[in-house]
């Protein structure tokens, strides 16, 4: 019932910029925390970062200073803005929705970081 649509993906030069969005419907938007996740080819999925109903937010290591999530409640939406992309972080990138009982994930949306 619940589902969860990432867009925002694709080519992008090194470098570069871009912001994936992640529609949610189905649930009570407002409640949930939300997050990104992203599995790079032959490698672990591994979180990028998370925000929660509060709009607390906190990033992995490697993400911080780069990456910054958002969310707007009225669209019930959340954002990954990613800047200064480099080829590592080509993979594809997961939305995710904690609800502290249930874990439901998007289908994903490809990022390729390329020139």
């Amino acid at each position: 019932q619940v589902q969860l649509v990432e867009s925002g993906g694709g080519l992008v030069q090194p470098g570069g910029s871009v912001r994936l969005s992640c529609l949610a419907s189905g649930m009570i938007f407002s409640d949930f925390a939300m997050a990104w996740y992203r599995q790079a080819p032959g490698k672990q999925r591994e979180f990028v970062a998370r925000i929660s109903s509060g709009g607390s937010s906190n990033y992995a290591d490697s993400m911080k200073g780069r990456f910054t999530i958002s969310r707007d409640n009225a669209k019930s939406t959340v954002y990954l803005q990613m800047a200064s992309l480099k080829p590592e972080d080509t993979a594809v990138y997961y939305c995710y929705a904690d609800s502290r009982v249930r874990a439901f994930w998007g289908q994903g949306t490809q990022v390729t970081v390329s020139s």
